[in-house]
């Protein structure tokens, strides 16, 4: 084994626990085997003189000891007990340290999510919670997993300060994971019954928060939308939808599929049209949108909620429109330095 000292700080409380209680295992054999060898006792009387001298109790020797065996008892209390001593001493350092982290980690968690501020907050660490978290990661944007699961928490490979180990249906919980201050809540839990909890006490905490459910039945989708969510998604209807797409239409499927590969960079994004935007009031074929960036509009949804597809290019762009682009990445993050209101 390797020395103590070259262990990592947090293992090396566990691994002197470790070598203490090989210590001990030694000494009860070196003290069983010299009873039998010195006294000529049975293995059990050698045990439990062993025992005895160990513990300190002090009943007496199963029978009358000779002088060698006497002195052998001596060095072997000595030895014995100090050994026992040393092994209760370190269970309780290691108790007591691992008590203070924990205590230090919690308080650390708080802190650093109060801090939180337009954050997501993805509830569930499973199949679909895990892919959310590899897009946010992807995205580099704040968030937050509740996980009650440890196993699952810890397959993440998040900082502790990014995961909760808690039940997401309890309102003590999403306040601790800051969802008056959060952006957006992704209930993606593996039942429809806790997804309900979910979103209906993550909208009574904020009434401002967009929240998406993952349905597990179809049926649940109207109750998800009535309980607050403002979107709804049910992962084996979008699969099987995608699956007809791919035999029906296999050309759209292999376009759409383009679009979202990671490999070429390319995708989706919205954008926001802010007061003083240089956007603002020009059609779409007076701004460097298509002509400088190369994003194509895909649709313009306006302050009042209409939706314009396929915007021509004398559509005007005005405050607080939400424009949909198609585009490299390095392009839609310029539209939205536009859209907030920075020239290019």
């Amino acid at each position: 084994m390797p020395p103590v000292t070259n262990l990592p700080q947090r293992f090396r409380p566990r691994a002197r626990l470790v070598y203490s209680l090989l210590a001990l295992v030694g000494v009860a054999a070196f003290g069983t085997v010299g009873f039998m060898l010195i006294e000529g006792w049975s293995f059990a009387d050698s045990l439990y003189m062993t025992v005895m001298t160990v513990t300190t109790v002090g009943y007496g020797p199963p029978a009358p000891m000779s002088n060698a065996g006497r002195d052998f008892a001596i060095v072997f209390m000595v030895i014995g007990v100090g050994t026992a001593g040393y092994l209760l001493s370190t269970a309780v350092q290691s108790l007591v340290r691992s008590e203070i982290l924990a205590a230090y980690g919690e308080r650390r968690r708080h802190r650093e999510m109060s801090k939180l501020s337009e954050h997501f907050i993805i509830c569930g660490a499973g199949r679909v919670g895990t892919r959310i978290v590899r897009e946010m990661r992807r995205a580099r944007v704040p968030f937050v997993v509740v996980e009650s699961n440890a196993v699952l928490a810890a397959e993440l490979g998040l900082p502790d300060t990014q995961v909760l180990v808690r039940d997401a249906t309890l309102d003590e919980t999403l306040t601790e994971a800051g969802v008056e201050r959060a952006r957006g809540l992704a209930a993606c839990l593996p039942d429809d019954a806790d997804n309900l909890y979910v979103v209906l006490t993550a909208r009574t905490l904020n009434p401002r928060l967009h929240i998406v459910a993952r349905a597990v039945e179809e049926s649940a989708e109207p109750k998800l939308v009535r309980a607050g969510a403002n979107r709804v998604i049910a992962p084996t209807i979008i699969g099987s939808h995608r699956m007809a797409q791919a035999l029906l239409k296999p050309a759209v499927a292999d376009f759409v599929d383009s679009i979202t590969a990671e490999s070429l960079d390319l995708g989706f994004e919205q954008v926001e049209i802010a007061h003083g935007s240089p956007l603002t009031g020009r059609k779409l074929k007076d701004t460097t949108i298509r002509s400088a960036l190369d994003i194509v509009v895909a649709a313009i949804r306006r302050a009042n909620g209409e939706m314009i597809f396929n915007p021509s290019g004398d559509t005007q762009i005005r405050e607080g429109d939400l424009l949909i682009g198609i585009g490299r990445a390095e392009s839609l993050a310029e539209l939205g330095t536009l859209a907030r209101g920075a020239r290019r």
